[in-house]
């Protein structure tokens, strides 16, 4: 296992690294950034003294080397739109992402897991085709969609939620239900096929034949081998929301990072797009990371391959 462990920490180095290669890349490959910061109608002039002040004349990989040195120590740079430490903006706008990731990872996975498994211990039963439909809805609703009709209902009919804002933990439900909405139809069709094929296999007609209860095949030998794919696609889903948050956090107004790299992009504010594009690879990588380990403990198979 540590072996396993030690081999999936060198390699998430080795695509961070990439990964800051390329966001790096970002800020030359749009343009001279002296240009792009001095803005529309600046002089000559201005554009020497930016690049004289941001060391936009030095060698590629000293500069790289530098930014990457800073960027480990947690120091990204000047936001040239908010004029603010891009570590500050970003620090205050990604708690309010990740708490709406983990409510939508956690809503996800309790409403699509157990449905999955009932309807695969009852396939083409009510509850089946009540799961099937579900999904089906999930994944062909947009998420805009399906936020201004819960506005509409819970904010505007009935006055149970506020539409907007995120002081309290009231303000997280709907978009909560939103952005979770959108993962749980793949975790639950993922969860069905695995219980379905691992229901089937011999081990569990052995298991039942030695008399073992309903329930301890179920939740102790089917779910533990079935749900390995499922942690898989959890962390995927979970990297997403945190980067692909940004519809839902504009509808809800919640300032969150993903609204900050909508602002950041639409005003070519590229240190801050630099960090969050690095900022929330790291995270992608650090849930794949886990899900690999979690995986090969549930599965000592994984740690052969």
């Amino acid at each position: 296992m540590l072996a396993f462990a030690l081999k999936r920490f060198g390699l998430a180095i080795l695509v961070t690294l990439t990964v800051s290669v390329i966001s790096f890349s970002l800020l030359h490959l749009s343009g001279d950034p002296a240009t792009a910061i001095a803005g529309e109608g600046a002089s000559e002039a201005d554009i020497a003294a930016i690049t004289e002040l941001y060391g936009f004349d030095r060698p590629l990989v000293e500069q790289y080397s530098d930014w990457l040195w800073k960027a480990v120590h947690g120091d990204f740079g000047q936001s040239y739109y908010f004029r603010l430490p891009v570590a500050d903006l970003i620090a205050d706008r990604l708690s309010v992402t990740m708490t709406l990731g983990l409510c939508a990872i956690s809503f996800a996975l309790l409403t699509a897991v157990p449905l999955g498994v009932a309807a695969a211990v009852r396939p083409n039963s009510l509850i089946d085709r009540t799961a099937l439909f579900l999904s089906v809805a999930g994944q062909a609703m947009p998420s805009f969609w399906f936020g201004l009709i819960l506005i509409v209902l819970f904010s505007i009919k009935f006055r149970l939620l506020p539409p907007s804002g995120s002081e309290t933990w009231r303000h997280f439900i709907m978009p909560t239900v939103v952005l979770g909405y959108y993962a749980m139809p793949a975790i639950m069709r993922l969860t069905r096929a695995g219980m379905l094929e691992v229901l089937n296999a011999d081990y569990i007609r052995t298991a039942r034949a030695k008399g073992a209860g309903a329930g301890r095949i179920l939740f102790k030998h089917a779910l533990r081998n079935a749900i390995v794919p499922v942690v898989s696609l959890s962390a995927v889903q979970m990297g997403f929301m945190l980067g692909g948050s940004i519809v839902v956090e504009a509808i809800f107004a919640l300032h969150g990072a993903g609204y900050l790299a909508w602002e950041s992009i639409s005003r070519h504010d590229l240190p801050t797009v630099q960090a969050l594009i690095l900022i929330f690879s790291c995270f992608y990588i650090l849930f794949t990371l886990l899900s690999d380990l979690a995986n090969a403990w549930l599965d000592p198979r994984i740690r052969v391959g």
